[in-house]
């Protein structure tokens, strides 16, 4: 079958190579990004029609004319190319021709959502493979075959590995926190992994965005609660699993340790499939995940450019790391509250079943109840609240979990007599009976502290089952979630088998489980996989010389530093302010935040402007205490930011897109959001924040019947709760339509009028100049302009040069090289100059005359538009 498919694959693929890939976009749009130390990247917007579809692409390069790998970049589901632009343009600063594009159905790009469908999705990867092989700056391993690699997370990490099983063009590949076999993902051991399919589809834009059988599979299922065998196979063909036999290229394969959606048992089998095909495989578990946590972006990114440079550029001396390494949790950093990651590796990957060691419970035969409907449900993991607040408390082990009273039977462990590293999947055999013929089932393993009452949930993690035929009893050995996690002595374990969980789908009809132990408990260690020892502290050798310098320096300024800034009382009444602040990412080589300064007064709505790139993004996390600065201040109410600082909790902020659980009201979403937060429901005002927000009875309605701009402005009132001093907004409007953009901005309007600020950054010019007070524009990092709208706007320093015919671009490049002008970018009127402080009017005027400009009017412009285009110079 193998043969036949690949003779008839042959002719297509040549077909496709002459008549299918054309640009639709003339030559594309070139832009050059800037670096203080490496080469300008240079970067190509192109509309490429494949396949009968049209992909927004963008084409990365720099350095010299010389020819290099390529690099083609993937995004997560229910993104675009723009998301993966920075990683992009590194690889190409790093010598990488490097290709992005929106796949079919999300941003420009046109078709339906074939969940990489290899007719699809993946047949669109070799049609910009060949686009590659044409490429002047591409690498030729020989006609038509570009040195080309593949790395991308989630959904672009599943292109990857189905790219290397269909094209044999595809030298290496990296992906990250994605799946091996989709069905076994969503469908676990036949339960519906009902929350998290459900927010697939919604992000994807609704069911019919996807391809009708997928469409009819997932309602099918949605509305049975039960998996199909047609719904199994559907998915299954859609996997990198289906051409595991083919994937024969070096793999690096990083996955997500806080992750119920793609976990560790994905990459495993990933591993074993391809090494088996003799290919060289690395395996890196990081921190985070789907569910929340420490992506570990820096590391990640350095890693995956050591992995192609070692097999696409052929640098032997390129550090690919450990065949095996995880990043492991040891506690907090006391000087700005975050979490502490160490990492630990092994030479081999040691699988999931390494070291086991017979962990004795205890617990009598225990019967429980699937209660009517299902409901309520058992917590675990809260799937869509990962990008939120409980996205930090889970790189600390910490997350919601809840079993309700007879609906689980529990069994547990004597204290711990030493510590015990879990490195795996635990196992247990038991026994179940059931008074229905089938039984669904979900195992996880607690850790309990001493009193008995402090329980963790590793990750966040359960395992569903289903068990068939279970009236009379069976025997069936439960394999559960890998992890890995610190049992502390005196600890101890605690196995529970619950009858529901919030993401999966249970049998309604009302049953009664009984379930006994068969044996131990069997926890794997993998002993074999080591921490890297901490160096010695510097103290050890250097004691005597530093309390001497300390002496000498406390003599000669009278004064020690502390670890953190104290509060300056002349700004306790200024929501920000930002000063010389500069962040350059680990491995880069460009600054994303560089000396920038501004200040923000109470009652103002702050648009923040610039274009893709301007580091806007990044200057809002470090406002948040996400990430920290290489330099410069941020100063909240007075109070310096460092990550958990306490005035914080007056700053309230919706950045990553909205997650909430569809099954519940808008107000149980917003309820449960904020007991996650710990503190008291009296401080959460919300009916205050609701009444802001504008939704009405809607808020009493399930939020999967909620349209687009609802779901945004329930994302707001949550940024909302506790009435934050400081709101911080990034893109609300996305998605929504002219009147929802209209309620929208009313609802900014109105929190900010009672003495609040609010920071706004969006990509719509015309509702920033009807929305904000106060504007910052910032372009390649930097502080491009600062103040009110008005000034901005109809400055005296840019002008709207109208002319009786369109400026051609050579006559504007002699216009803005003028003495006394900073910028000059024409428009269909005219141009658009902007004067630096030694321009004037007047003098422009009788240069213009000068250089035969056909001069018909000359006067401030009116529209924020024009100022932002004049700002940046055009390159937006």
């Amino acid at each position: 079958m193998d043969l036949r498919l690949r003779g008839l694959r042959r002719p297509r693929r040549i077909i496709a190579a002459v008549a299918a890939v054309v640009v639709l976009a003339g030559a594309g749009t070139w832009t050059a990004v800037a670096s203080d130390d490496a080469p300008p990247v240079h970067h190509a917007d192109r509309v490429l029609a494949v396949n009968g579809v049209r992909l927004d692409t963008s084409y990365f390069t720099s350095g010299d004319s010389g020819r290099r790998p390529a690099v083609l970049l993937g995004h997560g589901f229910g993104g675009t190319k723009d998301d993966v632009r920075e990683q992009a343009e590194d690889l190409a600063a790093d010598g990488y021709a490097v290709l992005t594009w929106s796949a079919r159905g999300f941003g420009r790009s046109t078709g339906k959502i074939g969940l990489n469908d290899p007719k699809g999705e993946v047949a669109d990867v070799s049609r910009l493979i060949d686009w590659l092989a044409k490429q002047p700056q591409v690498q030729l391993d020989k006609a038509g075959d570009p040195r080309v690699g593949l790395a991308g997370a989630s959904y672009g990490g599943a292109i990857s590995l189905l790219a290397a099983g269909h094209d044999t063009r595809v030298d290496a590949i990296a992906p990250a926190i994605t799946y091996w076999n989709l069905g076994d993902a969503l469908f676990p051991d036949g339960v519906f992994k009902k929350l998290w399919t459900g927010i697939l589809f919604n992000t994807g834009g609704g069911c019919a965005r996807f391809e009708p059988a997928l469409c009819a599979m997932y309602e099918r299922v949605a509305e049975s609660g039960t998996p199909d065998a047609a719904a199994r196979a559907l998915l299954q063909e859609r996997s990198p699993s289906a051409v595991g036999d083919r994937i024969k290229v070096p793999t690096l394969l990083l996955q997500g340790q806080t992750d119920s959606l793609f976990t560790l048992a994905q990459s495993d089998a990933a591993e074993k499939a391809i090494r088996a095909n003799g290919a060289p495989v690395d395996v890196d578990w990081i921190a985070g995940g789907h569910d929340g946590g420490d992506l570990e972006a820096s590391r990640v990114q350095a890693r995956v450019t050591s992995w192609f440079d070692r097999y696409l550029k052929d640098d032997k001396g390129a550090d690919t790391g450990p065949a095996f390494r995880i990043t492991r949790t040891g506690g907090v950093d006391s000087t700005d509250g975050a979490a502490l990651l160490r990492g630990a590796s092994d030479d081999t990957y040691p699988g999931l079943t390494a070291g086991d060691r017979s962990i004795a419970l205890t617990g009598r035969e225990q019967s429980f109840a699937n209660p009517p409907g299902a409901s309520p449900p058992a917590v675990s993991a809260l799937p869509g609240l990962g990008g939120g607040g409980l996205s930090q408390l889970s790189s600390l082990g910490v997350g919601v979990s809840l079993d309700f009273p007879g609906q689980f039977a529990a069994f547990t462990s004597a204290p711990l007599t030493t510590d015990l590293r879990v490195t795996g999947s635990p196992t247990a055999t038991l026994h179940v009976k059931s008074t229905s013929e089938d039984a669904v089932l979900f195992g996880k393993v607690y850790d309990v502290g001493p009193d008995g009452r402090q329980q963790v949930l590793p990750s966040q993690l359960v395992a569903p089952v289903r068990i068939e035929g279970t009236k009379s009893g069976k025997d069936v050995t439960l394999t559960l979630p890998a992890i890995d996690h610190e049992v502390d002595k005196g600890h101890r374990l605690r196995l529970v088998l619950a009858s529901t969980d919030l993401g999966y789908a249970s049998p309604a009809a009302p049953a009664t489980y009984t379930v006994s132990l068969k044996g131990d408990l069997e926890v794997p260690t993998a002993a074999a996989v080591s921490t890297a020892a901490a160096p010695l502290p510097s103290w050890v050798w250097w004691l005597p010389l530093a309390g001497a310098g300390l002496a000498l320096a406390l003599l000669v300024t009278g004064r020690r530093r502390t670890a953190t800034p104290a509060p300056d009382p002349e700004l306790a009444e200024v929501p920000l302010q930002i000063t010389d602040l500069s962040k350059k990412y680990a491995g880069g080589d460009r600054y994303s935040v560089r000396d920038l300064s501004f200040r923000v007064e109470k009652g103002q709505v702050l648009g923040l402007l610039g274009p893709n790139g301007a580091g806007k993004t990044t200057t809002l996390r470090m406002l948040m205490g996400l990430i920290q600065p290489d330099g410069g201040e941020i100063r909240v109410f007075g109070h310096a930011i460092r990550p958990g600082a306490p005035v914080l909790s007056r700053v309230g902020a919706f950045v990553e897109g909205a997650g909430f659980l569809p099954h519940l009201s808008g107000r149980q979403n917003l309820e449960l959001y904020w007991q996650a937060t710990g503190r008291p429901a009296e401080d959460a005002h919300l009916d205050e924040a609701l009444e802001i927000a504008g939704l009405g009875d809607a808020l009493a309605r399930a939020v999967r019947t909620y349209s687009q701009g609802m779901r945004q402005r329930l994302a707001i009132a949550q940024a909302m709760l506790g009435l934050p001093d400081l709101l911080i907004l990034d893109e609300p409007t996305n998605g929504l339509d002219p009147p929802q953009i209209r309620e929208m901005r009313e609802v900014m309007i109105r929190y900010a009028a009672a003495g609040r600020t609010v920071i706004v950054s969006s990509h719509l010019l015309a509702e920033v100049e009807q929305t904000c007070t106060h504007l910052v524009v910032m372009d390649r990092g930097r502080l491009v302009q600062a103040g009110p709208v008005g000034v901005i706007v109809g400055s005296g320093d840019t002008l709207l040069v109208g002319t009786a015919t369109p400026v051609e671009e050579p006559l504007a490049e002699k216009v803005a090289a003028l003495p006394g002008v900073a910028s000059a970018v024409p428009t269909d009127d005219g141009l658009l100059v902007r004067l630096d402080a030694d321009g004037s009017a007047q003098h422009l005027v009788a240069e213009l005359v000068r250089l035969d400009v056909p001069v018909q009017s000359v006067g401030p412009h009116r529209r924020l538009e024009d100022a932002f285009l004049t700002l940046i110079g055009g390159s937006a």
